[in-house]
């Protein structure tokens, strides 16, 4: 009896191969934006599997001419992020936060483990700039953090190049201060 054979898989399309590349370049940014904010491996990974979740549904309206991939990810993330802090906030039970996601198993943890702890000094960081208002700690990070250029970060943040470079001179200023402060203790 022969085995059925099935037909081969259509090549990827210009747009997957677009995409694939954007989830290469930028997993391991939005894996460091999210390890960050949280200890926890699996809050991680599902918050970086929801960005990009996001992200794939939303590709087609995705335009390059209006900022970088990394930005446009970024934003996507920072989104998935503060629906998780509402979600949270909200105190949803267990169950409805666990419904529908995989356990990682046991590599996948490690693996997350090192990278939240790589991040270590990023969450000490962020954790001193808890002084500063939230548009000052997001602009820090975009561009201090995560290495965006100012214009890209200005777009994500909806604001104007020149706002925001004033907004990073005032808020390095204050964590300046800040760490001089601590450092004095």
């Amino acid at each position: 009896m022969a085995v059925p054979r099935h037909p081969p898989s259509p090549p990827p399309t210009p747009a997957a191969r677009a995409f694939e590349e954007i989830y290469q370049s930028e997993f391991d940014v939005v894996t460091a934006y999210f390890a960050r904010r949280t200890s926890d491996p699996q809050t991680a990974a599902d918050l970086t599997a929801d960005t990009f979740l996001n992200a794939i549904t939303s590709f087609e309206t995705f335009d390059r001419t209006r900022g970088t991939a990394r930005g446009w990810v970024l934003g996507i993330a920072r989104r998935v992020f503060a629906q998780h802090c509402e979600a949270a906030s909200r105190g949803r039970d267990v169950v409805t936060r666990l419904h529908g996601r995989r356990a990682l198993d046991h590599d996948e943890i490690a693996d997350l483990v090192t990278r939240i702890d790589a991040e270590r000094k990023g969450r000490e960081l962020v954790a001193a700039m808890s002084a500063l208002n939230a548009a000052e700690r997001e602009a820090i990070e975009l561009v201090d953090l995560v290495g965006m250029a100012p214009k890209d970060a200005a777009k994500v943040l909806g604001m104007s190049s020149g706002a925001l470079r004033i907004r990073l001179f005032r808020a390095r200023g204050k964590v300046r201060g800040l760490v001089s402060k601590g450092e004095e203790r």
